[in-house]
């Protein structure tokens, strides 16, 4: 991909699922990419094993002085960013029920995760962005473009990300910075669990997908790594569904 080579990118939620996933085609595009996850093990690890110029950074993206403080050593550690992914993101097994039944706890912390996470993200990241240009691609879900029938917690983050996702489009895009979003439909993440490896559920799930499986974590992270290439120089606060053709039935 086009203008990835030395690329300064960072990329939350690195220790597992889409976040791993990107930093390790990032690295093998010839980017320096930071990892960051609130598992500071999980995310050392991962840098480790990808190789390349890396740096691993522990911090809940929830926080806004730890993710102050980690984008600040992230743009130290690689001569500014050029670049960011917000994959950092989660689903509470107390959003798997009817919204009148989900508790405010739940609620809060799935948003404050999901988009609270990606707002301070990008807040924090955009300086070093203006200063030399670049892209951030967050990531949602198709859960903010249908009704999956349940995660309200959930369905309102990503719809938010989304809508933010637009906003700094048009807030930042005449100053050199682009901004799109990824929607990935069904995903094999840790995230989602062994359910989505059981073929009794893919029998159930795959009618549903034109292409009649669920994604691998790399396929998602391919469109994430196009949007921030030069390759897609031209591409600005679009949302992309990365699902098998699921919202078009």
């Amino acid at each position: 991909m086009r203008g990835l080579a030395g690329r300064a990118v960072l990329v939350t939620g690195a220790a597992s699922g889409i976040g791993r996933a990107a930093a390790a085609r990032l690295v093998a595009e010839g980017a320096a990419v930071a990892l960051l996850d609130r598992d500071g093990d999980a995310v050392r690890a991962a840098a480790g094993a990808l190789g390349g110029p890396t740096v691993a950074l522990a911090a809940d993206v929830a926080v806004e002085a730890a993710v102050r403080d980690a984008v600040a050593r992230a743009a130290d550690a690689l001569g500014g960013l050029g670049g960011l992914v917000t994959s950092a993101g989660i689903f509470d097994g107390g959003d798997y029920r009817p919204a009148h039944e989900v508790d405010l706890e739940t609620f809060q912390k799935t948003l404050a995760v999901n988009l609270v996470g990606t707002f301070l993200a990008a807040k924090h990241a955009l300086p070093h962005l203006l200063a030399r240009g670049g892209a951030i691609v967050t990531i949602a879900s198709t859960a903010a473009l249908r009704a999956h029938g349940i995660g309200a917690g959930y369905t309102a983050s990503k719809g938010g990300v989304v809508a933010l996702t637009r906003l700094l489009a048009a807030q930042y895009g005449e100053r050199g910075v682009r901004t799109n979003c990824v929607c990935p439909g069904l995903t094999a993440t840790g995230m989602t669990g062994p359910i989505v490896r059981d073929p009794e559920y893919l029998r159930t799930v795959a009618p549903r997908i034109p292409l009649r499986r669920v994604a691998e974590a790399d396929e998602i992270a391919a469109v994430a790594c196009h949007l921030l290439s030069d390759d897609a120089s031209y591409v600005n606060g679009q949302i992309v569904a990365a699902d098998g053709g699921a919202t078009v039935l």
